[in-house]
């Protein structure tokens, strides 16, 4: 079951996703987003050292280094 949280402002679920992006100097990096369905590459947990938060203006949750 992949890693979801209900949006406070529209009340729609958004599930956790991951993917592995190059960068243009070559790097490889990884980001985290969330959808609104379930998709390749949905995780299961929330990764360590992360925490969820709602954008106030928008309702769209995102993730951020535990602070």
């Amino acid at each position: 079951m992949a890693f979801s949280v209900i949006s406070k402002k529209s009340n729609k679920p958004y599930y956790l996703h991951a993917r592995e992006t190059q960068l243009n100097g070559g790097k490889v990096r990884r980001i985290f987003f969330f959808a609104g369905q379930v998709k390749e590459g949905a995780l299961d947990a929330l990764p360590e050292g992360y925490e969820v938060f709602e954008n106030e203006r928008t309702g769209l949750p995102m993730l951020r280094g535990k602070k």
